[in-house]
């Protein structure tokens, strides 16, 4: 099974969300599950694919728009933003995308 998500033919969006931890994880690890299990159950979510070791790097796929609005006012996540700016990012970045094209190669 590969790790890069099957999205569909462009256009789409993503969503980058790039970000420093602090050393304390204090519950981030079971909440980052969470986010991650909740927003594959959101009308328009594509695909997701992760990777942290100083840096974090998430990029979420998603039909449109309006699906990324919804999902960035979910009660769940809102409670997550809330608390990573309280207890667990020194910063972040998040960047919406319009990808216009994709290729790529798989064996």
């Amino acid at each position: 099974m590969s790790l890069i998500s099957k999205t569909p033919a462009p256009p789409y969006y993503a969503v980058i969300f790039t970000s420093e931890k602090m050393a304390d994880d204090n519950g981030y690890s079971e909440m980052s599950d969470h986010m991650m299990n909740l927003s594959e159950q959101q009308d328009g979510f594509l695909g997701i694919e992760s990777v942290r070791e100083e840096l974090g790097i998430t990029v979420s796929y998603w039909r449109d728009l309006e699906s990324i609005k919804k999902w960035k006012m979910h009660t769940d996540h809102i409670q997550a933003q809330q608390k990573g700016r309280a207890n667990w990012y020194k910063n972040y970045k998040v960047r919406i995308c319009l990808v216009e094209r994709d290729y790529g190669f798989e064996k």
